[in-house]
């Protein structure tokens, strides 16, 4: 065989492999962070919208948010079991993503079943809890990879790509599945939708983390050099290096930024539905369009200069502008009450909230894994992650309590104090002293 052939055999194959291969990795994890935003645009916002139109009370949909965002707090259960465990002939966390799709395939499904949904919002619970669990597991799983394959300088623009694709999922998903809902049920909805969801687990069925490695179990390949280096072999090794690495401060003062984030992102994403819809007179169409229009067009900034900005500034001084600017806008919505039955106020403000919402959490995203030991990046990355998520949680549990003690002006002004947290932990982040740290621990 010729070196001419050969070569093109190698580079046919490097081809398929994200470690190799930019475009690929851009276009994969892009697909698989989509394959998230659909599930979550149904649960987190066509549902409630639906619910608000058929006049279930704040606390009523407060609650199903809240109950559906905690498996999201789970991941941290979830991660050491992928660092500790994996079929590593097919890759660190390549077999997780796969488990985590077809979980999250089926429970989407599963929705479509549920009797009388409407007046079974336990059974819509439980469900959409199961959603969100398996949500959560194919991204902890699609976040590892990333942090496994993707270098340190791409990820500021993976991270804005990756997000901004789930925001646009979650923005075409909410629009279709409301059409649909209104059209055919929501039964009927889920299911069309399901096959959308179905298509995505082509993505890490094809594509290998590195040159070698199996596509399936049976078939041929072996694990890399470099899976195998990384790879924990114990749980004593695991916690160890994870407590090592959490009780540094940069990672302590970054926990508490994202739950603090965390806890605005579940807030208003619960007050929007309900607010536009009970208070303000829309309906659920009227809300689906508006919130897709804008989260569309946040997640599009996000995809082209979220991440260019990162690298162009620095992760701190911009992301501190982005809470500040979110900061002034939700104090300022509290403040004009008389200007809310204009449209195009509540129209402007969703359109720069979601903006900036977006690319808050691209500079969170690419920060976390800044600040990330590479041996146990997954379950790091994932303590973050955790975090953020349980604050959403919180954030859903606190608009419902508060919405009954106060008036829609108050209910704005209070969460602006959770970016002003968040800006005040921000500033003590010290990339230098955490990278040092880790630098030691591996010479350790």
């Amino acid at each position: 065989m010729s070196d001419q052939h050969i070569d093109k055999v190698t580079t046919k194959k490097q081809n398929l492999v994200l470690s190799e291969n930019p475009v690929l990795r851009y276009l994969s994890f892009a697909g698989l962070y989509l394959g998230q935003g659909i599930p979550d645009g149904m649960i987190f916002y066509a549902i409630p919208a639906w619910l608000a139109m058929n006049d279930k009370t704040p606390v009523e949909i407060a609650s199903f948010v809240a109950v559906i965002g905690v498996p999201w707090s789970f991941k941290i259960l979830i991660a050491p079991l992928m660092d500790r465990y994996t079929i590593l002939s097919m890759g660190r966390k390549r077999p997780w993503v796969i488990f985590g799709q077809l979980g999250l395939i089926l429970s989407f499904l599963s929705m479509s079943f549920v009797a009388d949904p409407l007046n079974n919002l336990s059974g819509l619970m439980i469900v959409g809890f199961f959603i969100s669990f398996f949500g959560a597991f194919q991204d902890v799983a699609t976040d590892g990879m990333a942090i496994d394959v993707v270098p340190v300088k791409e990820q500021a623009r993976a991270n804005g790509l990756m997000w901004g694709t789930k925001i646009i999922g979650t923005s075409l998903s909410l629009l279709i599945g409301t059409a649909l809902i209104n059209l055919l049920g929501l039964s009927t909805a889920v299911a069309l939708l399901s096959i959308a969801v179905a298509f995505i687990i082509l993505i890490p069925i094809f594509f290998r983390e590195r040159e070698g490695e199996k596509i399936m179990p049976w078939t041929k390949g072996k694990a890399s050099d470099t899976s195998k280096e990384t790879q924990l072999t114990n749980w004593r090794q695991i916690f160890k290096s994870l407590l090592k690495v959490v009780l540094l401060p940069s990672t302590l003062v970054m926990i508490m930024a994202t739950f603090c984030f965390g806890i605005m992102y579940g807030y208003i994403d619960t007050l929007l539905p309900i607010f536009t819809v009970q208070e303000l007179g829309w309906s659920n169409t009227e809300y689906s369009q508006v919130f897709s229009i804008t989260t569309i067009v946040g997640g599009l900034l996000g995809m082209s200069v979220g991440g260019v900005l990162i690298d162009f500034f620095g992760n701190k001084r911009v992301i501190t502008i982005y809470f500040s600017i979110t900061l002034l806008l939700i104090m300022s919505m509290g403040l004009i009450s008389e200007f809310w039955e204009n449209d195009k106020i509540i129209f402007g403000f969703i359109m720069i909230y979601y903006l900036f919402y977006t690319f808050i959490t691209i500079g969170i995203f690419s920060t976390s894994m800044k600040l990330c030991w590479p041996v146990i990046a997954a379950t790091q990355f994932t303590l973050f992650m955790t975090f953020s998520n349980l604050g959403r949680a919180v954030g859903a549990w606190l608009l419902g309590t508060l919405k009954g003690l106060m008036s829609w002006e108050y209910v704005f002004l209070c969460i602006a104090i959770s970016p002003l947290i968040s800006i005040v932990f921000l500033s003590f982040i010290n990339f230098k002293k955490q990278k040092q740290a880790i630098e030691k621990f591996e010479i350790d």
